[in-house]
């Protein structure tokens, strides 16, 4: 569509199965260190707040998903590109991702709802909860958005953190309200902290 800028090129990839085995490490961030796991389809998951516990507990919703341990791998060519990709938007060089995605853990509304928010809602642009859900021909679903941000396995790649309050509220997030805010920063939505 003219005037929209897509988040992530490949994002409409709808596997009928999942990939078979996953892969997954971790990375430092700006806003701490991010667990990423992708399979043969594309990047599959990432988790917030990656210390120990959160990457036992990712590892293991993931193994229960697929069926098999996922591996850690942190120089497989399948994580190579998001992390790159991710390097280079925490530094302020790269505004829209271009990877392939694995949608296979999340369905439904909430699949619809995200991939709505991929295409749609460039960075440096908010959207709000309801306008979202008018977007997918749901108007009067602000809430069920709210949950599909909270499902959302792929944060920051689909930018759940540009979606806010119709009041001007910052809104709820997985991953804290400070790193909401610190995205919303990096992305010249809200100004960055003097401190």
């Amino acid at each position: 569509m003219p005037g929209r800028t897509v988040v992530c090129v490949n994002a409409n990839r709808d596997p009928q199965t999942p990939g078979q085995g996953v892969e997954w490490a971790v990375v430092d961030s700006d806003i701490g260190p991010l667990l990423l796991a992708a399979t043969g389809h594309g990047l599959v998951n990432v988790v917030f707040h990656a210390d120990a516990q959160t990457r036992r507990t990712a590892v293991d919703r993931l193994a229960a998903r697929f069926g098999a341990a996922p591996v850690e791998a942190p120089g497989s060519a399948r994580l190579a590109e998001p992390i790159r990709q991710l390097a280079a938007y925490f530094a302020g060089e790269l505004r829209t991702f271009t990877l392939d995605l694995d949608w296979s853990l999340i369905s439904g509304f909430n699949r619809e709802v995200l991939r709505e928010l991929a295409a749609g809602v460039p960075y440096g642009a908010v959207v709000g909860y309801g306008e979202l859900a008018a977007r997918v021909g749901q108007p009067g679903a602000a809430q069920a958005v709210g949950a599909a941000m909270g499902a959302n396995p792929l944060p920051v790649v689909v930018p759940c953190h540009r979606v806010v309050e119709s009041d001007g509220g910052i809104g709820g997030f997985g991953g804290g309200l400070e790193t909401k805010r610190q995205l919303l920063a990096l992305e010249g939505v809200l100004p960055r902290p003097l401190f």
